[in-house]
């Protein structure tokens, strides 16, 4: 019964990281295409700021500890489930994303970030593309 309420807990986290994921990259667009106005641009680093560190942090650290934590109750997922070794492969292709997303949002902070709100649109992407994986491999179990 432990293990399913990890798992409720799990799922909840998960979707609150990706909620940042997914969102913090908007912010990032209109803040690129926004810079000349500072007022805007000030509220925006702030939003970036909070939602980074009060929803995707904590969501990304409760969202890992409980996978490990279902691993550890039930270690005999790992053998066999090719599926869960995608799995945990893309979601550190996540966690890279996340931590590369903080340093767009320090670039943007002091103004130094040359990238345009095209490059954050193609960039949003990548969640959505790990998601519709994640979600095929832990329905399905294709292998």
């Amino acid at each position: 019964m432990l293990y399913l309420y990890i798992k409720i807990f799990h799922i909840f986290s998960f979707v609150s990281w990706m909620v940042m994921l997914f969102y913090l990259p908007r912010l990032f667009v209109y803040h690129t295409e926004h810079k000349g106005n500072k007022g805007f641009c000030d509220v925006v680093k702030i939003q970036q700021k909070k939602l980074f560190n009060f929803i995707g942090y904590p969501a990304m650290i409760c969202t890992l500890l409980s996978g490990l934590a279902m691993i550890a109750l039930e270690p005999t997922l790992l053998k066999g489930s090719g599926w869960l070794h995608a799995k945990i492969l893309i979601v550190v292709l996540l966690v890279a994303y996340h931590f590369n997303l903080y340093r767009y949002m320090i670039a943007l902070r002091e103004d130094r970030d040359m990238h345009t709100g095209r490059f954050f649109r193609i960039l949003n992407e990548f969640p959505s593309i790990a998601l519709i994986i994640i979600t095929i491999l832990v329905i399905l179990k294709p292998f």
